[in-house]
């Protein structure tokens, strides 16, 4: 008993087998034949004792489009390979350039937040180191939330911590 097919089946069916077989020889840049008079397809060149008389067919050289012509410099392969420099992409030349902007940025970014809160924290610490030093009456909550009046001695340890945040943060 044979499988039923449709004409969209069929059709398809088709399509595939077509594809497979036309597939190796739209992947093969390279072809030559070997010594024994056997053609070869492949994507690699062939191997190095094939003589270039058997080389049959060789991937068509790229071509670079006019306007990447007439915008890439006028430096040969041959004055850059005798600067020992590579030729460069101005394509990747400038992915480079936004990418150092990029960075830069990014850092100047950064660079402003430390600053915005270092002067956050220079005035918060002035403030309180103006009111410890003011001599005030100073009240706190403890954890029973009963209000507890700062002695002397809690003062100064904490005019010294305000102190050093002062001088570190205020520059």
């Amino acid at each position: 008993m044979s499988p039923v097919r449709t004409p969209t089946a069929a059709l398809l069916t088709c399509l595939l087998c077509a594809l497979w077989l036309a597939s190796p020889a739209a992947w093969a840049q390279y072809k030559w034949k070997d010594s024994r008079g056997q053609t070869h397809l492949s994507d690699l060149p062939p191997p190095a004792d094939v003589p270039d008389k058997d080389v049959l067919q060789r991937p068509a050289p790229r071509q670079v489009p006019a306007a990447a012509a007439a915008a890439a410099p006028s430096v040969s392969a041959s004055a850059a390979a005798a600067t020992n420099r590579p030729p460069t992409d101005p394509e990747l030349q400038a992915r480079q350039r936004r990418t150092e902007q990029e960075t830069q940025a990014k850092a100047r970014a950064d660079e402003a937040r430390l600053a915005e809160q270092r002067a956050g924290n220079c005035q918060r610490a002035r403030s309180q180191l103006a009111m410890l030093d003011s001599g005030q009456r100073m009240i706190r909550i403890d954890a029973q939330g009963e209000r507890v009046v700062v002695d002397d001695a809690t003062r100064q340890v904490e005019a010294q911590q305000a102190r050093q945040v002062v001088s570190s943060e205020c520059r």
